[in-house]
C-alpha cells in the first residue's frame, strides 16, 4: 500500500471521533477571543520515503508572532481561498514547496489557538528530498522529523504553564535539541489519536 493509501485510510478511520486534545481545551477556549476568530491552514508535508518524515519550520526570531517557534508552514486563510489552497500558497511563499508536487490527502482536525486562530491541518504526501529554500523574513531553517516519531505518543510530553492568571495545559516534543510545542505540538497530538499510526 502507498504512503498516501495508507494516510487516506487512516485519516478516514478517525473522522468523527471529536477527541479532546488537551486537559486544557475548554479552558483555553474560554480564553481565546470569540469576536475575532481567524481562520489559517498548514500544511503537514508527509515526505514520501520508507521511513517517513514531516517538514517543519524554524520562525524567525524577528517574527511579531511566536518568534522562534516551530511550525508547519501554514497562515492565514486569504479571501477566496480554501484551506488546501492557503496551506499550498504559504507552503510555496514559506519554504519554495511546488504547490503541484503535493499530493493532498485531506484535512485533520482543526484546532483553536488563544490567539484567535481557527486552524485547520492539511495533510499531503510530497516526493523524499526535495530542496527548499526558505523565506529569509519569516524562516529560520527547514528540517525533517520523523513521522513515527511525532507520533508515538511516548515523546509527547504534558507540561503546565500560567498564563494570565489560569494554569494552560500543553505538550511538548523534544526531537534533537527542538523544542516543538504550542499549536503545533497540540496538532501533531491530536494528528496521533486521529491515525493512531503504527
Amino acid at each position: 500500500m502507498t504512503l498516501a493509501k495508507r494516510l487516506t485510510a487512516a485519516l478516514a478511520m478517525g473522522a468523527g471521533s471529536h477527541m479532546v486534545l488537551l486537559t486544557g481545551d475548554q479552558q483555553d477556549r474560554d480564553l481565546a477571543p470569540t469576536d475575532t476568530v481567524l481562520p489559517a491552514a498548514v500544511l503537514i508535508a508527509v515526505t514520501d520515503r520508507a521511513d517517513p518524515g514531516v517538514i517543519l519550520t524554524q520562525r524567525t526570531e524577528t517574527m511579531s508572532r511566536h518568534p522562534g517557534q516551530i511550525a508547519f508552514p501554514g497562515g492565514r486563510i486569504d479571501p477566496g481561498e480554501d484551506v488546501v489552497t492557503a496551506a499550498l500558497r504559504e507552503a510555496e511563499e514559506e519554504i519554495a514547496l511546488p504547490r503541484e508536487r503535493v499530493t493532498v490527502i485531506g484535512e485533520a482536525d482543526g484546532y483553536r489557538t488563544i490567539t484567535g486562530f481557527q486552524v485547520t491541518p492539511v495533510i499531503g504526501v510530497i516526493p523524499p528530498d526535495l530542496v527548499f529554500s526558505r523565506s529569509e523574513a519569516e524562516v529560520a531553517s527547514v528540517f525533517e522529523v520523523p513521522l513515527a516519531f511525532l507520533l508515538d505518543t511516548a515523546n509527547h510530553v504534558e507540561a503546565t504553564v500560567e498564563w494570565q492568571g489560569h494554569d494552560r495545559h500543553y505538550y511538548e516534543i523534544m526531537w534533537d535539541d527542538r523544542r516543538i510545542w504550542g499549536a503545533t505540538a497540540a496538532m501533531i497530538v491530536n494528528l496521533a489519536r486521529r491515525l493512531r499510526w503504527s
